[in-house]
């Protein structure tokens, strides 16, 4: 593990008062790693603001009795080749189906693949997910050189 520095942060206490409710409503057990937590995220908004490689998910809610849609999202898939790593398809009930589709690459191209299949007539709902790929992590749980 990685040396821990303190580092002293000054806040207005109305607002350390509202983090205080907010990490302990989300079961922290300190203030610090609530905060290496926010300040990962904020690293990660950067990586995937510039295009760096990165992984994610595309989750899927959509009618497959709209025609021909099921064979539009396995096409768009096969035409982002090694970008798709995985997909799991499930049968919600009689008109739904959830897709939930493991990618990784350049952000960028991640989201242009994910914003294709959001488009397709026939998809309600959706959602990307994107994280760090594992190789530009600092400051995180899993360095790699």
């Amino acid at each position: 593990m990685p040396q821990l520095i303190r580092t002293g942060v000054s806040l207005e206490e109305d607002l350390l008062h509202e983090f205080d409710h907010l990490i302990a409503k989300r079961g922290y057990e300190n203030r610090s790693e609530a905060i290496r937590d926010l300040i990962r995220e904020a690293l990660l908004s950067e990586i995937v603001v510039s295009n760096k490689p990165v992984v994610g998910t595309l989750t899927l809610v959509y009618d497959h009795h709209v025609q021909n849609l099921s064979q539009k999202l396995t096409e768009v898939q096969h035409t982002a080749g090694a970008m798709i790593l995985a997909a799991t398809h499930v049968h919600l009930d009689h008109n739904y189906c959830l897709e939930v589709i493991i990618m990784k690459g350049k952000s960028k191209k991640l989201q242009a693949v994910a914003d294709g299949m959001l488009a397709l007539r026939g998809v309600e709902l959706g959602k990307l997910v994107l994280t760090n790929s594992g190789t530009d992590i600092k400051a995180g749980h899993h360095e790699h050189p």
